[in-house]
């Protein structure tokens, strides 16, 4: 499975899933309902590697790729009128297994957890990659694709250990789209925001790779 063919898969989550989460528009932000997240049928293997683990303090999911599974992908979709409102993402994460050599991109695009971010304009889909890598530097940015109907790039968000440690990421909806796509160009549209996926993944290297995806939030 190539990545690109990943990226286009979860790009159509919204026309593939079911709303799964609440809008209420005198919220600022919107909790996503970790029982939700489904497989992506098309993009997936026949063996969902991902359970819901049920904490009383912070419900979340559980990955544990081990080869040769095939890969596996989560989506999550939100209503249009959550989607049009959306500024910000937040999300927590932590590491348990980082795929032996796993980038996160170029040729060994392993990684314990991916967060892929989706947005489209025409025919053209832009997705943001964040992963936890196993070795690249934090704050590295590659894997880049380019033609007319896909644009990526790969963030590495974390990299390396501690294991077993719960992190927290937020972005900027609009400013990271720009800062990627549009050169920092501050006045630059942005198109429709899509949605957002997960993946851990070993299956290029071969290797076991795991990881927690903890509390998801949009911000309006």
């Amino acid at each position: 499975m190539t990545h690109l063919r990943i990226t286009a898969g979860i790009s159509a989550l919204a026309l593939a899933l079911p709303c799964a989460a609440r809008a209420d528009r005198a919220r600022s932000e919107i909790v996503f309902d970790v029982h939700a997240w489904k497989v992506v049928d098309r993009e997936s293997g026949s063996v969902n590697y991902y359970k819901v683990v049920d904490d009383p303090t912070t419900p979340y999911i559980h990955s544990a790729y081990r080869p040769p599974m095939e890969t596996v992908v989560l989506g999550y979709e939100l209503p249009d009128e959550v989607r049009e409102r959306a500024r910000r993402l937040r999300w927590t994460w932590r590491a348990q297994v980082l795929p032996k050599g796993g980038k996160g991109c170029g040729n060994s695009p392993d990684a314990a957890a991916t967060v892929y971010v989706t947005w489209k304009r025409g025919l053209r889909w832009y997705t943001l990659k964040y992963v936890w890598s196993t070795a690249v530097p934090k704050g590295s940015v590659c894997d880049n694709k380019r033609n007319v109907f896909v644009a990526q790039d790969a963030i590495v968000a974390e990299s390396g250990g501690p294991t077993n440690v719960w992190v927290t990421e937020e972005i900027d909806l609009k400013k990271e789209f720009r800062r990627q796509f549009e050169d920092g160009d501050p006045d630059a549209d942005v198109p429709d925001f899509k949605g957002v996926a997960i993946m851990t993944d070993g299956d290029q290297t071969g290797t076991e790779s795991s990881a927690d995806f903890g509390t998801f939030v949009i911000f309006e």
